[in-house]
């Protein structure tokens, strides 16, 4: 087996620490679940969707995107699932007293 072939099989596994002042809004999100599956589960889902947009703005490229246009001009855009993906990112409601 090659040097290549078992590298791509075996487990990466982390063990870090963070604190607020490394990442505010990563450590707000994760600190909302308790230790364990829950915010492996969410640190884990975060870094995917990072490749992801990161994958997608590198094949874009910013500059094929060109200016900023309104949600409202471009029907390529659905406003309920733009929305939804922003109310997922907000920050959580702060406990009412």
């Amino acid at each position: 087996m090659t040097q290549d072939a078992k590298r791509s099989q075996e487990p990466v596994r982390l063990l870090f620490e963070m604190t607020r002042d490394d990442n505010p809004r990563l450590y707000d999100d994760l600190i909302r679940f308790n230790k364990g599956t829950k915010r492996v589960n969410r640190l884990r889902f975060l870094a995917h969707e990072g490749l992801i947009a990161q994958h997608w703005m590198g094949a874009q490229g910013v500059a094929a995107i060109g200016p900023l246009a309104s949600p409202e001009s471009d029907p390529s855009v659905r406003l309920s699932v733009a929305r939804h993906t922003n109310q997922v990112f907000e920050a959580p409601p702060v406990g009412e007293g």
